[in-house]
């Protein structure tokens, strides 16, 4: 097995070689077919989340080193455990890896996603910056068909977290408009899914010229570059000041304040980026808008069992993706820290 492994946060990631692990009780030993890097791959391999302030989040104490990282990953299934549920060998699978502990409420009633002690892949458990990876039950093991490898590793995280958002999102109508801040791999997803969640026109906001353009080329009805000057003056033009809600797949503090700032009164802001920092709001003039500001992260089995649906049905286009060999896996974080990858890098062992 080999696996390329965080050793040391902000540091390369070093190759390492082992005997490949032997699935017990109900796990599922799967070969890494793909492997999607996500900007969250960015956060871990630092080492913290920006809190703004000077404040960062650790995550020394809780990320036991070397670590592999990865969770947007699809396999072929090689081995099962003594007591793992029925799959044939050879099949390919999609993996869900935002994995409770199986015990407490959440996880008894398909909120994993907000289990305390999460044991998601990739960030608790060993992810797919390799060639084998163990999954604790054949639940957490979705079929593809025809997908490509690929495709097919994105909708664990990028398509699973825009569809969760989207859904999080109240009804609007075919005259409201949807603002959604930044087109990068979770942004486009959030673009393709939008349609099938609902009938609002999307308005995309993204700095980068060459993200508008792939936003338009998904589908956004309209593109604005947020740190133009007088993009909120834009904002208003383009809508008629009718923005019901917006998703923020950014989450720097200037993004957030342009969200609520092109809000309709009674609208709702959804964040989902976590790029960092710290925003001061006058907390008087949220009951007068009527504001929701609402946190998104991932999504549940059931939505990526109904985004699944959807896929293998053709009805969600493929975002833009660059295929790049595993051993290329640390400069694709230094790339989407950059911001120099519009879609998705997936890596291939």
């Amino acid at each position: 097995m080999r696996s390329w492994q965080l050793v040391e946060f902000g540091a390369p990631l070093r190759e390492n070689t082992t005997e490949p692990p032997q699935p017990r009780s109900t796990e599922v030993l799967l070969r890494v077919r793909a492997c999607g890097a996500c900007h969250s791959d960015v956060h871990l391999w630092q080492g913290s989340f920006d809190l703004g302030g000077g404040k960062k989040l650790s995550f020394a104490q809780t990320m036991p080193l070397p670590f592999t990282l990865g969770h947007e990953i699809c396999g072929e299934v090689m081995a099962l455990g003594p007591d793992a549920q029925p799959i044939p060998l050879g099949a390919k699978r999609v993996v869900f890896p935002w994995i409770g502990c199986g015990q407490c409420d959440m996880c008894r009633s398909d909120r994993e996603h907000c289990c305390i002690p999460r044991q998601s892949i990739g960030t608790k458990r060993h992810g797919g910056f390799g060639d084998w990876v163990l999954v604790p039950h054949a639940r957490y093991l979705l079929e593809y068909d025809s997908i490509p490898d690929e495709l097919a590793a994105t909708y664990a995280c990028s398509g699973l977290t825009a569809y969760s958002a989207l859904k999080k999102v109240s009804a609007l109508t075919q005259e409201d408009w949807l603002l959604l801040i930044g087109a990068g791999g979770v942004g486009l997803s959030a673009i393709n899914v939008a349609a099938l969640v609902t009938p609002a026109r999307v308005l995309v906001a993204d700095v980068n010229a060459e993200r508008r353009r792939a936003a338009l080329a998904a589908g956004a009805t309209a593109v604005i570059d947020n740190a133009d000057a007088d993009a909120l003056a834009e904002v208003k033009r383009l809508t008629g000041g009718n923005v019901w809600a917006a998703i923020d797949f950014v989450g720097r503090p200037e993004t957030v304040q342009f969200a609520l700032d092109s809000l309709h009164r009674g609208g709702s802001l959804i964040l989902v980026g976590l790029h960092g920092g710290a925003l001061s709001l006058p907390l008087a003039t949220i009951p007068p808008r009527m504001l929701t500001i609402r946190g998104s992260q991932v999504g549940t089995l059931a939505e990526m069992r109904e985004l699944m649906a959807l896929a293998r049905a053709g009805r969600v286009p493929p975002i833009p993706i660059e295929t790049r060999p595993l051993s290329r896996a640390t400069q694709t974080l230094e790339d989407l820290h950059a911001g120099r990858i519009t879609g998705r890098v997936v890596l291939l062992p």
